[in-house]
This record gives C-alpha cells, sequence and structure tokens, in this order.
C-alpha cells in the first residue's frame, strides 16, 4: 500500500516527448518526489504516449519504440547503478503517483486504450482533469 502523500509540493509532470532520456527522468522525478511522502502525477500526452503501449510491436514494451535507442540507453543506464525503465514506474505505482495518459494524446499518436499497459493503473484524461486534480498547491512542471 503506498505511503499517505502530502499536497505540499504536490508534483504533476507533463511528458510531451517521445524521448527515452526525458520519460525516463520524469519517471525518476515522479518517484522521488512520492518516496519523499509528496503526491505526484505523470501526465502523458503526444509522443510520450508510446511509454505506456503493452507492446512495441516486436514482443518488448512499448518505450523500448521512444527516441533514442530505448533498450540500448536503458541497459547503459542500469550498468551505470541508475535505475532502468521498469524499476522506476515499478516504483512509481506502487509509491501511488498517479499516472494518467491524455486522451487526445492518445488520438494524436494513432493509439487507443487497449493499447495501453494492463500491469499498471492509468488513467485517461485531459488537461483539465490534470489541472483540477493537481490543485492549487502543485508545481507543474512540463518535460
Amino acid at each position: 500500500m503506498p505511503p499517505e502523500l502530502s499536497d505540499s509540493g504536490a508534483l504533476a509532470l507533463v511528458i510531451h516527448d517521445a524521448s527515452f532520456s526525458r520519460v525516463h527522468y520524469a519517471l525518476a522525478m515522479a518517484s522521488a518526489a512520492a518516496a519523499l511522502e509528496r503526491r505526484a502525477t505523470l501526465f502523458f500526452t503526444m509522443g510520450a504516449c508510446r511509454a505506456l503501449v503493452a507492446d512495441d510491436g516486436s514482443g518488448g514494451p512499448g518505450w523500448h519504440g521512444l527516441d533514442g535507442d530505448a533498450a540500448a540507453s536503458d541497459r547503459a543506464l542500469a550498468l551505470a547503478g541508475v535505475g532502468d525503465f521498469e524499476t522506476l514506474l515499478t516504483a512509481c505505482a506502487e509509491l501511488g503517483v498517479r499516472i494518467m495518459v491524455c486522451e487526445a494524446g492518445l488520438k494524436a499518436e494513432g493509439l487507443t486504450r487497449a493499447e495501453l499497459r494492463g500491469d499498471i493503473a492509468i488513467e485517461e484524461g485531459g488537461l483539465a482533469t490534470l489541472y483540477l486534480e493537481a490543485g492549487d498547491a502543485a508545481r507543474i512542471v512540463f518535460i
């Protein structure tokens, strides 16, 4: 069960780009915030939606298809002792980070809800939902 998260210092990260390094760092930021018992939201839109796809078409997770040889970058980070993509994503889910995918972003990328991962809770929503749920105390960061 995730810890009770505080609204003080809440963080909402909007991930727009299909860049592996940007998505990876957003996961690191969100998991760190949640580990410090701060409420965190990850809002995936446009190209970043692909990070939440269950299958990249070759049997790997969707994030393997992110820009910049994602699988090789992930292996290099893990070898350097940095949390890999799956570890960070799992940590986010276990620590209570809210993971949202933009309805418009899915449409723009030609994706459907059915193509997304089923092993983590993913909410669909739009910018209005993000703004309302983030609250007045949240810092919204565009990555």
